[in-house]
């Protein structure tokens, strides 16, 4: 049974490592807005094109009083390979046992060229001050959704 979240349920709580090791909890964020968005690997084309759009649109982000966090399953040597390569200024984290992106319902089945295949599916996530979803994003398209998840922090 594939879990889903939808704005106004309260966050899953989460204990990631980042690509240095050093440890990301939601509640470390509290009163503050997140937006993490699960992708499904580091350096592949469409991950790629999001991390550099919410790069692109981090200082925007950052100025409407928010975090970005990236999720995928990669490990932190993929995650600073990745960081470097392409200047990403915000944490990449670690869910290797896919635990964390199991609870927000963005691991699981979906469809890839024509094949249902369990992975992870690409989604985003705004987390309010309160702990509490504001917008939720499943089956996120990577071009352009840095912009859309911009529009909906000013809105």
């Amino acid at each position: 049974m594939a879990i889903t979240l939808e704005a106004g349920d309260q966050a899953p709580d989460f204990t990631l490592k980042d690509q240095d090791g050093n440890t990301h909890s939601l509640k470390d964020y509290a009163g503050r807005t997140v937006v993490l968005y699960f992708y499904p690997a580091d350096d592949t084309p469409g991950c790629t094109k999001e991390a550099c759009s919410f790069r692109d649109n981090h200082e925007a982000i950052l100025e409407q009083g928010a975090v970005v966090l990236g999720v995928s399953k990669d490990t932190a040597g993929s995650h600073q390979k990745f960081r470097e390569k392409y200047d990403l200024p915000f944490p990449l984290l670690v869910d290797e046992d896919k635990k964390v992106s199991s609870a927000y319902g963005a691991w699981g089945e979906k469809v890839l060229y024509g094949k249902t295949v369990i992975g992870m599916i690409r989604s985003t996530f705004i987390i309010g001050p309160d702990g509490k979803l504001t917008k939720v994003w499943k089956q996120v398209k990577a071009d352009g959704h840095a912009e859309h998840v911009l529009k909906a922090l000013t809105a």
